[in-house]
């Protein structure tokens, strides 16, 4: 006797996108951080007894209660996308650079060295443009190592990009020890702080408009090398199949080299801006893990820089929203930031829906 086997079919089953309408991608996030506020007002009744809406109102208080909050507010976030726009080459490239933060370091180094060694000598106009061009080789050159590795021998780029991270923090620690001043303090100081030599000049009675001004055009710059020129859409091919790229005639290894180089030099480019622009020293806490958040800027972005606008705006807003908050209502670190988790959860979350689709049990079937 033969028996029948029932195959029983499941009662959820996630089925991949062929492709979804651009303006249903947008709802569906946007639906993700009101669900998101929601929650998080939920946990904050339930734990601190406070009314979510004030807290709302001290977040944004926090990042742009002030004329000189709103400043730093935008300063931080242009050093996030700045960070995040040298990513986005090397991430469609499916080449994992995770060490943002060492080329970060590496272009503080040189911008801070050249500073100190020629900073009375040199007019401030000269020195920038020496220092940027210095930076953005240092970079090159930093991040054409790991890609040279991975091109010829098939290295981990992960790991080889994160041990370089740590390289580049013992350069910092020993460039510090170098350049104590004073004597002993374990730190650089603000250099050239009387004559201000090779610091960003102010820009509309702004100290950061010329931050705003390099990233902006690095913005442009980086939405149309990527969509518009030979070379981003050699990425592209790379990103999506290097066997096809062969067959195309790419140049796989040669790929992979040139644009490491220009995502190593876009990251030291945040380096001299960070040093030149904002603390005018230098120390290992210079990236301040921002080359690690950018990879989320980047990636949630689909490496459009000017989505990565708004990414960034919304990362730095919830980090001083959560500090203020901290501050404000006496809240712990803890608190604040599981609230912030919540928020990029549900962000994160909303790309799932945006790729992938819940299909009921035979719901498929009816549709037929």
């Amino acid at each position: 006797m033969s028996r029948e086997k029932h195959v029983h079919e499941p009662l959820v089953r996630i089925v991949k996108r062929d492709g979804i309408a651009r303006p249903k991608a947008y709802g569906i996030r946007i639906l993700a951080v009101l669900l998101s506020l929601v929650v998080s007002g939920v946990f904050i009744y339930a734990v601190t007894g406070l009314n979510p809406v004030d807290i709302y109102e001290a977040m944004w208080e926090g990042a742009f209660g002030t004329s000189r909050r709103s400043w730093v507010t935008i300063r931080d976030a242009m050093m996030l996308l700045c960070i995040g726009i040298g990513l986005a080459p090397a991430f469609k490239m499916k080449f994992w650079n995770v060490g943002a933060e060492g080329q970060i370091l590496i272009g503080g180094i040189m911008t801070a060295g050249i500073m100190r060694a020629v900073g009375d000598s040199i007019p401030t106009p000269a020195l920038l443009v020496l220092m940027a061009v210095v930076s953005l080789a240092a970079g090159a050159v930093w991040g054409v190592v790991p890609a040279v590795f991975k091109a010829y021998w098939n290295t981990n780029e992960t790991l080889f990009t994160l041990m370089m991270n740590y390289v580049a923090i013992q350069l910092t620690s020993y460039c510090v020890s170098l350049w104590e001043n004073p004597v002993g303090s374990n730190t650089v100081g603000i250099i050239n702080q009387t004559t201000q030599a090779g610091w960003f000049p102010s820009i509309f009675g702004q100290s950061y408009s010329l931050n705003v001004i390099l990233v902006l055009i690095l913005t442009v710059g980086m939405y149309l090398y990527l969509k518009y020129s030979k070379q981003g859409y050699e990425i592209t091919v790379v990103g999506d199949s290097e066997n096809t790229a062969r067959y195309a005639g790419i140049s796989v290894k040669k790929v992979t080299i040139r644009t490491m180089a220009i995502s190593g030099a876009i990251c030291a480019f945040a380096g001299f801006i960070a040093v030149a622009g904002s603390s005018h020293t230098i120390s290992t806490t210079t990236a301040g893990g921002r080359g690690f958040t950018a990879i989320i800027v980047a990636w949630l972005a689909q490496f459009n820089s000017f989505v990565m606008v708004l990414i960034s705006f919304l990362l730095v807003f919830l980090e001083k929203g959560a500090t203020q908050i901290a501050s404000q209502f006496n809240l712990n670190d803890y608190a604040s930031e599981v609230i912030t988790g919540i928020i990029l959860f549900f962000i994160l979350g909303s790309e799932f829906f945006i790729n992938y689709r819940l299909v009921f049990r035979g719901k498929e079937r009816e549709g037929k």
